[in-house]
Order: C-alpha cells, then sequence, then structure tokens
C-alpha cells in the first residue's frame, strides 16, 4: 500500500469563510516540490454571488511580480462563475517557485470557500 500522507504537503491559501470582496491569498512557496493542485471548496451563494477564481505565479514573493499562470502551465480549467457547494481540482504545472490564489468578486454579495494549494512530488520524503 502507498502512503499519500507522507507524500503531500497541505497548504491553506484561503482558510473556510465567508468573502464579500476579492481575495487574494498570501503566497506559498514550492520549494522542495515538484507538483502542485489547487483544490477550491465553495458553500453558500449569496445575493447572486459572481466569483471567479484563478492562481498565480512568481520567482519571489513581491506581490508585484505575481502573473496569471498561462494556460500551457495548467492542468484542467476552472469555470467562469464559480458554483454554490462545488468542489473544484487546477493542477499547476509551472516552474515558478511561489503560487498564490486569487479569488475575484466581480458581483453579487458573497460566497462561502475555501482553498488549498496541495504540494507534492517532495524532494525530500516523508513530509511532515
Amino acid at each position: 500500500m502507498r502512503d499519500l500522507k507522507s507524500n503531500i504537503s497541505p497548504a491553506v491559501a484561503v482558510a473556510p469563510a465567508v468573502l464579500a470582496a476579492t481575495d487574494t491569498s498570501a503566497a506559498i512557496d514550492l520549494l522542495g516540490f515538484d507538483s502542485a493542485v489547487l483544490v477550491l471548496s465553495t458553500g453558500a451563494v449569496a445575493g447572486a454571488g459572481d466569483f471567479t477564481a484563478k492562481l498565480q505565479h512568481s520567482p519571489t514573493t513581491t506581490g508585484g511580480d505575481f502573473v496569471d499562470v498561462s494556460a500551457a502551465d495548467l492542468d484542467g480549467a476552472l469555470p467562469a462563475l464559480l458554483e454554490a457547494s462545488t468542489l473544484y481540482r487546477q493542477g499547476y504545472k509551472g516552474k515558478r517557485r511561489y503560487l498564490r490564489t486569487v479569488l475575484t468578486k466581480n458581483g453579487g454579495t458573497s460566497i462561502a470557500a475555501a482553498a488549498i494549494i496541495e504540494r507534492g512530488h517532495p524532494t525530500n520524503a516523508p513530509v511532515a
């Protein structure tokens, strides 16, 4: 049997919360890992909440250095509009050291959401 727990390292990008504005996460460091996947979970959408999600990457933690991840560096696509009570996954194939999520409010009232970056294929396993 394979032990997945010792070969992944989750990092919270967005703690579970009701978001009423655009949320940009802190930088998630991918140093020591060769893969990553965004796991995004939504709950209730209030007031016709219109939210979109995307990944950005950067070689530094400086906010202005982050750019949207190109389609060539993604595995899968996120929808144009996040729906209530749905789980989304999007893989990252890029080579930049830092990732962050951006959940953009385009209209409406709010959305309940949480986002985790699962880092995988560690250089040194098992991970703590």
